[in-house]
């Protein structure tokens, strides 16, 4: 289904080639893909549908085939309809504004017909467990929701060759399973499903092949090199404690005229505290989060936050990020919250982050998982009082969630209170105090534990790497 023979790729300007011989021969299945921010996993699934070269540009070398057609010179067009991809950044890649128009805009295009377009729409919708969302238009879905969306766009096309690039990042539990179920049906079909994934836990023991992308270099892997285990953070209690910011009887909706999805929620959090938020996606936690940034006026009830200043890392870092290079983001942040010394304190956090060698990239041209640091470290500098944070760990690598958590340690131990919405059980275990669980408009305090089967992290030589797990309890 796919073969590569000795493919080199370099970007325009880039200094060094993000695929670098890459030999692959691969036949209907599962395979998995992990590695690095930066590594190139990225490349290479756009490298199967031809967006590499022909969209991106650059130079590439050596040969390759897939699904009977050379990516590297036949019409993006012509191999669309046999390579599906979704994109990390699924924002980017919608069309419409509805789900059905957009789950059909690939079939519009193949000159299918109405009643067969129906048909499939409403196939994989039910299949990715997101019928309740027809009729509801993109802009007033979760993350979660929006990236199953994509999903089903990519696979009404019924392609031979399906390329995921982190399609879990942002899903709950039966998001995932649902995935898991589409890809396992897709190779029982006998079509090849390409994932690339920091979070492999459900996905790990279905694979046929599990391939490390490193430096541009690809090498195949096992299953034994990503068991490892999860560090708890002990629990700390703030119940004597004054509150830095506080929710009385709140009711919010996602977007002005919508329907609330959050009916008297009160909740507070004292300084120095970290709160996660989990549940389903589509429950409240980017309404709850916009609400307390002051983002979106409550229905109902009072939100109360602290005197100093309130930073907000959305789900989507590419909404924050538009200047020059990495540097200037954080830089600015500093210069707009009057901190002294702020080229200092944009080294150390562009150092905390791992920025260092990429503070003069520009913030687009960097992989998910790189910009998704860059947006934190744009977002924590300058030391706020009360920090909010949708999704932190998207696409991101082990080394990278080692200093989010440290960067989330320094900021308590400074007298921040932090409030975070995740899937990554992980995460959650490393850093929070206190988890909520949000479902069906209400708000209940859970106990979350990390699913270590195989776990939060690749470990070999020279590489350590993501692979989360999503279920919580």
């Amino acid at each position: 289904m796919i073969r590569f023979d000795a493919v080199t790729y370099r970007y325009p300007g880039a200094d060094s080639p993000s695929l670098v011989g890459v030999d692959l021969d691969i036949e209907p299945g599962l395979i998995l893909v992990a590695g690095g921010s930066g590594g190139g996993k990225s490349t290479l699934l756009r490298a199967l549908n031809g967006l590499v070269p022909q969209f991106h540009g650059g130079r590439i070398s050596g040969s390759a085939t897939v699904a009977g057609l050379d990516p590297f010179r036949a019409p993006i067009s012509r191999m669309a309809t046999r390579v599906g991809l979704l994109f990390q950044d699924v924002e980017t890649q919608s069309v419409y504004g509805t789900v059905e128009r957009e789950v059909a805009f690939g079939l519009e295009n193949a000159g299918l017909g109405r009643a067969e377009m129906h048909d499939r729409v409403d196939e994989v919708l039910a299949a990715l467990s997101i019928a309740g969302l027809v009729g509801r238009r993109l802009a007033t879905l979760s993350g979660g929701e929006r990236q199953r969306v994509q999903l089903a766009a990519i696979l009404a096309m019924r392609p031979q060759v399906v390329a995921l690039d982190e399609p879990t990042s942002q899903l709950d539990p039966e998001g995932s399973e649902s995935v898991l179920a589409a890809c396992l049906g897709l190779a029982r079909e006998g079509r090849s499903v390409i994932v690339a994934e920091h979070r492999l836990g459900s996905l790990l023991p279905e694979a046929d092949r599990l391939l490390i992308v490193e430096d541009g270099r690809v090498r195949p892997t096992t299953a034994d090199a990503l068991r490892t285990a999860v560090v708890p953070r002990p629990r700390r209690s703030f119940a004597d404690a004054e509150a830095a910011w506080e929710m009385s009887d709140v009711s919010a909706a996602p977007s002005p005229g919508a329907a609330a999805v959050l009916n008297g929620i009160s909740l507070a959090g004292a300084a120095g505290e970290v709160v996660a938020l989990v549940g389903p996606n589509g429950s409240g936690k980017t309404t709850l989060l916009r609400t307390l940034a002051g983002l979106l006026p409550p229905l109902a009830g009072t939100v109360r936050g602290p005197a100093g200043r309130t930073a907000y890392l959305p789900q989507n870092p590419g909404a924050l990020l538009h200047l020059p290079t990495v540097r200037a983001e954080v830089e600015m942040t500093l210069r707009r919250t009057s901190a002294h010394g702020a080229t200092d304190a944009a080294d150390e956090m562009l150092a905390a982050f791992g920025l260092t060698a990429l503070a003069a990239r520009y913030p687009r041209d960097l992989s998910s998982g790189e910009r998704q640091r860059t947006a934190l470290a744009a977002t924590l500098a300058g030391w706020p009082d009360l920090v909010l944070l949708d999704e932190p760990t998207r696409g991101m690598d082990l080394a990278a969630r080692r200093s989010l958590a440290a960067a989330v340690r320094s900021l308590t131990e400074r007298g921040a209170a932090v409030v975070f919405a995740t899937h990554d059980t992980d995460l959650v275990a490393a850093v929070a105090d206190r988890t909520i669980a949000l479902d069906g408009g209400r708000a209940v305090e859970v106990e979350v534990e990390a699913d270590t089967r195989f776990d939060s992290a690749l470990e070999a030589p020279g590489m350590a790497e993501m692979a989360g797990v999503e279920a919580a309890r």
